[in-house]
């Protein structure tokens, strides 16, 4: 079947899901998402949104912590841009019907500011301890009643469709024209027309072993689009989290850097602190420090994890501002009010992306990002804390005005576009070869390009990632496509991206720390790992076309992205 429309988004989070709320008064909008539709990295946001809202706070003090936290490798110019809208973006939500805590002290009410690490004043806006959840229900709830929008849930995107994919001549700019998208419940694939397409897929963080994201955070987005020659950027700039609880029952939990904000106190198992070790900021020192320092002391005494104690507040205290983790570890049989938690460093937030300008654009024509799965240059080597979703408000919305004046001046694309053609693909008879490829890769990233690297280790990956890459490959061509098979294919395209950047960056900044190179290198001062397939490789890369197209069952070359990387100023 094929849809279409004046606006594809590609993702259902505060990105997403924020730009369609913006661009539906001027055209009709198709949102597809894989999983259910409040299923996203933006309803796990526990922490909250940093904004200078405070008259004690200052543009200048923001500003400068995001950029001390980036560790040399943020666009100025970005982070000014991003500070100093925010303000204006939180007022967006605040109009749509968003919850934040407040606080009243005599006759005066004001937002209940928290403090996170890395961050010299108390900015960050909350709504309890589950911001994002309630962001995303109240965008869900605007969105719903927009009659211009429709969301496609349980829908995957596989390619996305582009002129030069197509093979459409004496074009200057590659074009997009929108995307494959297989419904997984009918197991159909429908083609999806549009003027403007918006990825908004979030981040790749379901590439290792253990996490904090959902099962969604397979690196789609970035995967489509590095397919059709989108730039990428920054792939080794993985933040790990430094407190998930560590319990078998706790998939995906994460503490909040709040927590610490608030008090907490990181421990050994035999109660003794050690962060004054590492940091002069103890405790609220940036992620990248403290999950380094937790994962040094666990090798250094072999224990599973280290202790997080916030017990020297009231109990009250802890129960109103923690409502949600302090039930969910109470299901765990932990009371955070009397004992500490058990927890352990998981990949979180990745910093790179898609590269785009300030307006979300990419180097292909009608394809924005925003969101985790974008590298707009904000957080450089580190984000900041609770900078991620101040980052998709004000690039979604920058990318809608872009969107707007584009879409009016864009039509449908002439060419025909044929529809999906499976081939002589057969059903898949051997599923476990995907949960197998799929946990390896996992397990192959967390063991060798996790926390801390090597230039061993990084090749070991290389390696065992190119060979999973080649079964892959023959997996995708002889059999028909579902979710898992996509998913794994995308995940996959991440982790060898995250490997080839990382092992082009010959020094430790931000979050990237190698034992090979353990300190910052003045030549990479300002300057990005960018990746990008070589065009003439572009149109023949793993696509299935209607039997009229020439890249017909084209099996891809034998091409490695390794040999395609270059650095370039932020």
């Amino acid at each position: 079947m094929e849809f279409k429309t004046d606006f594809l988004i590609i993702g259902t989070g505060i990105a997403g899901l924020s730009y369609a709320l913006k661009v539906s008064q001027y055209g009709s909008v198709a949102i597809v998402t894989k999983k259910d539709k409040k299923e996203s990295n933006t309803n796990y946001a526990q922490g909250g949104i940093a904004a200078v809202v405070d008259p004690s706070d200052s543009f200048e003090s923001h500003i400068r912590d995001t950029i001390t936290a980036g560790d040399g490798l943020c666009k100025p110019d970005v982070v000014k841009m991003v500070v100093n809208e925010g303000p204006e973006r939180i007022k967006d939500l605040i109009t749509w019907g968003v919850p934040f805590t407040k606080r009243k002290a005599g006759t005066r009410v004001s937002f209940d500011l928290g403090r996170e690490g890395g961050h010299s004043k108390r900015r960050i806006l909350h709504a309890g301890d589950l911001t994002g959840k309630e962001v995303e229900k109240i965008l869900l709830k605007k969105v719903e009643a927009c009659p211009n929008i429709r969301i496609f849930e349980n829908h995957i995107s596989i390619d996305l469709i582009t002129a030069k994919k197509l093979g459409v001549k004496n074009i200057n700019k590659n074009i997009c024209y929108g995307a494959y998208v297989l419904d997984i419940k009918k197991r159909r694939v429908h083609t999806f027309i549009s003027k403007v397409t918006l990825l908004a897929t979030g981040g790749a963080c379901k590439t290792y072993l253990y996490t904090s994201n959902p099962d969604i955070s397979t690196g789609d987005g970035i995967a489509i689009a590095y397919r059709v020659g989108a730039r990428i950027a920054n792939m080794e700039f993985i933040q790990f989290h430094p407190t998930c609880v560590y319990h078998p029952q706790a998939k995906n939990f994460l503490v909040s850097e709040a927590l610490r904000g608030e008090g907490g106190i990181l421990r050994l198992k035999n109660g003794t602190p050690f962060m004054k070790k590492y940091h002069p900021m103890k405790d609220l020192a940036p992620r990248d420090v403290v999950a380094r320092a937790i994962d040094s002391e666990l090798k250094k005494s072999g224990e599973d994890y280290v202790l997080l104690d916030i017990t020297a507040r009231r109990s009250s205290f802890v129960k109103n501002r923690f409502p949600n983790i302090y039930k969910k570890c109470l299901s765990f049989g932990i009371n955070m009010t009397t004992e500490p938690i058990p927890v352990v460093p998981a990949a979180h937030y990745l910093c790179g992306g898609v590269l785009t300008n300030r307006f979300g654009e990419t180097n292909i024509t009608g394809l924005f990002a925003s969101g985790e799965v974008a590298c707009t240059g904000l957080h450089g080597a580190n984000r900041l804390a609770s900078n991620s979703l101040l980052e998709a408000l004000v690039f979604s919305h920058r990318a809608a005005i872009r969107s707007v004046q584009e879409v009016d001046e864009r039509s449908y694309p002439t060419v025909a576009i044929p529809p999906w053609d499976p081939g002589n693909a057969m059903d898949i008879d051997e599923s476990v070869v995907i949960s197998h490829n799929w946990d390896e890769i996992r397990r192959v990233m967390w063991n060798y390009v996790g926390i801390v690297r090597s230039n061993k280790r990084l090749e070991r990956a290389r390696r065992r990632i190119r060979l999973l890459q080649r079964e892959i490959t023959d997996y995708y061509w002889n059999f028909i496509i579902n979710s898992d098979l996509i998913e794994l294919r995308n995940i996959a395209t991440a982790a060898e991206l995250i490997i080839a950047c990382a092992l082009k960056r010959k020094e430790s900044r931000g979050l990237h720390y190698t034992i090979d190179y353990q300190k910052k290198n003045d030549r990479y001062e300002k300057k990005s790992t960018v990746i990008q397939i070589r065009p003439k490789k572009s149109v023949m890369l793993e696509t299935r076309l209607s039997e009229t197209q020439s890249c017909k069952k084209a099996k891809p070359s034998s091409f490695s992205l390794f040999s395609s990387i270059r650095e370039e100023e932020v």
